[in-house]
């Protein structure tokens, strides 16, 4: 072999063992790589189960039970109105409970919202409770610059794919319970990172018994609303 041959066979030696040590990195690194997407990409979708949880549960407080549209979620949050109670003065002030309860014996059908008025009107001595109606979008996310309702609806990084969500009501214990989950499943916004490690992700977790993607809350049996995240 001469000189001219050695040195080509050194060149391409010398590729060919780049080209494994690329190959190695990237081996290790699109793993790595992965898992840093899902973890960008989860914290979205999270704080998006999270929002649609909080709504939910401000629907029952009006309603009595969960919806089962995401639709429905935002047309509450767009018109709807909730309870809110608000404390006036403080049970612990013993003068102000006495004077209170003088005002309420001078006059024995005075309501929160009259002792309400006299509050407005200067008498800052009173301890009551007084309900009224607000707003729901006054109420939630109200200092939330990021919050965008109609955005709910949809599975972020899935190409406006649809939350997957459900509500019923169910026997437990023979008490009615209403139940609710919504779902996003891995394939709807991890799928163009990296199908095949998706589809060992899912793979893992069905061996596991767990739902493949991110889920909160539960129509099969109360879980306080809980994430499988948490």
């Amino acid at each position: 072999m001469n000189g001219i041959a050695k040195k080509i066979l050194s060149v391409v030696l010398f590729l060919v063992c780049i080209g494994l040590v690329y190959l190695i990195y990237q081996g290790i690194m699109e793993p790595v790589n992965f898992n840093k997407e899902k973890a960008r990409r989860e914290a979205v979708a999270i704080q998006r189960l999270k929002d649609i949880r909080d709504l939910q549960v401000a629907y029952k407080s009006v309603t009595g039970r969960f919806v089962s549209t995401v639709d429905s979620l935002c047309d509450f949050y767009k018109k709807g109105e909730m309870k809110v109670v608000m404390q006036v003065g403080s049970k612990d002030d013993s003068l102000a409970m006495a004077h209170t309860e003088a005002v309420k014996k001078a006059n024995r059908k005075i309501t929160p919202a009259d002792l309400y008025k006299m509050y407005l009107a200067g008498d800052k001595n009173l301890v009551f409770a007084v309900e009224s109606k607000i707003a729901v979008k006054d109420t939630l996310f109200h200092n939330r610059t990021d919050f965008v309702v109609d955005s709910l609806k949809y599975i972020p990084f899935s190409g406006q794919q649809p939350v997957e969500m459900e509500a019923t009501v169910r026997k437990v214990s023979g008490v009615d319970v209403p139940l609710f989950e919504a779902r996003m499943p891995y394939r709807a916004f991890l799928d163009d990172v990296n199908k095949q490690l998706r589809i060992n992700l899912d793979a893992e977790r069905e061996t596991q018994g767990h739902f493949k993607g991110l889920q909160v809350g539960s129509v099969t049996a109360p879980n306080n609303n809980a994430g499988n995240w948490e």
